[in-house]
């Protein structure tokens, strides 16, 4: 499996869509678990990092620093 690199703001796609209807997520905390926050109705979700690479589709937006 292919080790996928991400990071603190950066937008992205996951597997299955938010009930509101939006898939863009932005990475708000790194660390053992990731905070997510949805880019359509700004609700937040936590991760475990393992479930979260696995869910993770692409990364759409990578921040710039």
């Amino acid at each position: 499996m292919e080790q996928k690199e991400f990071g603190l703001n950066d937008v992205v796609e996951m597997k299955k869509a938010h009930p509101c209807g939006t898939n863009r997520w932005k990475i708000i905390r790194l660390g053992m678990d990731i905070r997510i926050k949805c880019e359509g109705c700004e609700h937040s979700v936590l991760i475990p990092r393992r479930d979260f690479s696995r869910k993770m589709k692409k990364i759409l937006v990578k921040h710039e620093e």
